[in-house]
């Protein structure tokens, strides 16, 4: 029966692999000339189609089972945890390694097939002369392949090199951007709601890799006759248990978004979504199924469900979706929203527009402090209930500067922008840093179990000496500051602020920095190398002078930063000159409440400290063990005396 199971199996993984392969590939050659034309593109030829189809197929499955592959080392091998911060070989770290290459390889071959693709030029034109030049020019994505190329390549490089389980986060980091890179660029970039669209194609990417490519490495270990333990079988359920809903929620706003100006079934693109969504169902059953006893069977469904998916997924990269060609206004080409009316002050409280992404990343903090809270309750260990009530705030302050009217008119208006850009770096982070995350986990996880855990992991990532040089207060101070003079001063603002990923992009660079920074001034975990309080005080008020300075030069700068942007959304009630100047005001003056809510509670915390190294004190006193000492050294100065006097009276 289990060899049978393990040939069916086989058969469904080749069967499934084919079928990715295939459907993209006979889509090309159906649809011909039709989606280059309704895109106003020349056809570069059904070679070239082809090609792209291929490629692209080939990469979703070896990014798939690269990042499968790289979770499964990671955070489900069936090892001790002693023995887990060195990796050792096995079948799941050659699947990686295997898979990586792969990824990197086909990724650099589309970096030369998208620029004929996208351009429209053809193989045999490209011996014409100066025809290359023009490709390149003529594909706008060419950089962004490039960089996928680039992420797939460190994380092969990472799958040679890297011994130990920390190095691998570096090769995770870099797959999260092999991962997203092509969602960034591809069809959600563009039409009216973008912002929603291209943050429920985030959201689905983040989920659904590590779901399929955790299944596609089971099936790989029960068909090589490896055994995966119980504890492991859990994790892969409790994986697919959070990323199913994730990937459902997402799709559904992803079929809204893409099938704008028609009805679901009105378009090759809406047939494409129903079929994900049969796939997803199936996919769901085979989670049920692997609670029980019939895995093999489940792993055959899952393999199944999961090759539909994904080459429904493929093909419809394809195919031109309808919100293409929806009349779309130039802020909703930028933006992807309109904003006719000018900002109130009460439009800032009332006007909401959800930030798909970070209120999602908001959810999961809540929620995992949360559970980790309800751990600790329930081993009998006290929390102080300010912690908790810091970290919920935070998040809800986030979620506030991100969603409400201020994020809705942040990139609209500078002046608004750089309110959520000081909410972001310094009032957020300042919050987050007194929920102590960090020390709340080491306490609740436990570090016992039969295999690595939460404990383990984060016990290895704040050792790790990458971190150490992360909080380092030279670094950490100069990424802080860093963070205005080199953002807007230079071109990088503009760039950014014309893409929703670059918008993004920003406001995850301003928290993370801003904790950063803060955690080492007031943060209740422990750094790597903790600092005195007289050097946290310092490193608080030197801030400060650069926040007045940048303040004062947008103020009284002539030039108006990202003018051209501004310019482009035309709103009719926009002031560039005003709304830099009350930017220049926010900068200067805007630091002074979070720097007085840092400069008080350093002021508890030290006094808390100076009130325990006196309760110790006392303690000690309390103990006798001061007058011990000095009867010591009563002693040896008694002795030191009587020596003396042996020598003079031997002297005489």
């Amino acid at each position: 029966m289990v060899g049978m199971q393990r040939r069916l199996l086989t058969t469904a993984m080749a069967v499934g692999t084919a079928f990715v392969l295939a459907a993209p590939v006979m889509f090309a050659v159906w649809a011909g000339e039709r989606p280059y034309h309704a895109l106003i593109r020349t056809f570069p030829g059904l070679a070239v189609a082809m090609s792209s189809a291929t490629l692209t197929a080939i990469a979703e499955i070896a990014g798939v089972v690269t990042v499968g592959a790289l979770v499964w080392v990671l955070f489900l091998r069936d090892l001790p945890h002693k023995k887990a911060e060195k990796v050792p070989p096995g079948l799941d770290l050659t699947i990686f390694r295997v898979a990586a290459h792969v990824w990197a390889i086909i990724a650099a071959a589309l970096i030369f097939v998208n620029i004929l693709n996208s351009s429209g030029v053809s193989p045999a034109e490209l011996a014409e002369p100066g025809r290359l030049d023009y490709a390149v020019a003529a594909s706008n994505s060419t950089g962004a392949y490039i960089l996928r190329f680039a992420a797939a390549a460190i994380v092969a490089i990472v799958s040679v090199f890297a011994s130990k389980w920390t190095t691998l986060l570096i090769g995770l980091w870099a797959s999260a951007f092999g991962v997203l890179i092509p969602v960034a660029i591809g069809q959600v970039l563009v039409g009216p709601a973008h912002d929603w669209g291209s943050d429920a194609g985030y959201l689905q990417a983040i989920a659904s890799f590590p779901l399929l490519g955790t299944l596609a490495v089971a099936a790989f270990l029960t068909i090589a006759g490896r055994e995966i333990t119980e504890p492991t079988w859990r994790r892969v359920v409790n994986i697919a248990v959070v990323t199913l809903p994730v990937i459902l929620v997402t799709d559904l706003v992803l079929a809204w978004f893409k099938t704008q100006g028609t009805t679901l079934l009105g378009s090759i693109t809406g047939w494409l979504i129903v079929a994900r969504w049969v796939c997803l169902a199936v996919l769901a059953l085979a989670v049920v199924l692997l609670r029980g006893r019939t895995r093999g069977w489940a792993l055959l469904l899952a393999m199944l469900a999961g090759a539909g998916w994904l080459a429904a997924t493929v093909t419809m990269m394809r195919e031109p979706p309808p919100q293409y060609f929806v009349e779309t206004s130039v802020a909703e080409v930028f933006i992807g929203f309109d904003t006719p009316d000018a900002p109130t002050v009460i439009s800032m409280f009332t006007q909401w527009r959800p930030n798909l992404l970070l209120g999602a990343i908001a959810v999961a903090g809540v929620v995992f402090y949360l559970g980790a809270l309800r751990t600790a309750r329930q081993r009998g260990i006290e929390w102080p209930v300010g912690r908790t009530i810091s970290w919920i705030v935070g998040w809800a302050f986030f979620v506030f500067a991100t969603s409400s009217g201020f994020g809705k008119y942040s990139a609209s208006h500078f002046g608004i922008h750089m309110i959520m850009h000081m909410a972001l770096s310094m009032l957020v982070p300042i919050l987050l840093a007194l929920g102590g995350v960090v020390t709340l986990v080491l306490r609740a996880a436990r570090a016992d179990g039969p295999i690595h855990g939460l404990h383990n992991w984060v016990t290895w990532i704040m050792s790790w000496p990458l971190m150490k040089v992360l909080y380092n207060p030279l670094v950490a101070f100069v990424a802080f500051i860093s963070s205005y003079y080199g953002l807007y001063l230079t071109g990088l603002f503009e760039f950014l602020m014309t893409f929703h990923w670059g918008h993004q992009l920003m406001n995850i660079h301003f928290l993370v920095v801003g904790y950063l920074y803060y955690s080492l001034i007031i943060g209740v975990d422990r750094a790597p190398k903790p600092l005195p309080h007289i050097a946290k005080l310092g490193m608080a008020m030197a801030a400060m002078p650069f926040h007045a300075f940048f303040g004062v030069i947008l103020m009284n700068g002539n030039l108006v930063i990202a003018r051209q942007f501004y310019e482009y959304l035309s709103m009719p009630w926009a002031d560039l000159a005003a709304a830099q100047e009350m930017g220049g005001g926010v900068a200067w003056a805007g630091g002074e409440i979070p720097s007085l809510m840092v400069v008080i509670a350093l002021g508890i915390q030290w006094a808390r400290q100076d009130k325990k190294e006196a309760s110790r004190k006392d303690r000690h006193y309390d103990s006798g063990r001061d007058s011990e000492f000095d009867d010591y050294n009563e002693m040896l100065q008694r002795l030191a005396q009587r020596d003396s006097a042996n020598k003079g009276g031997g002297q005489r």
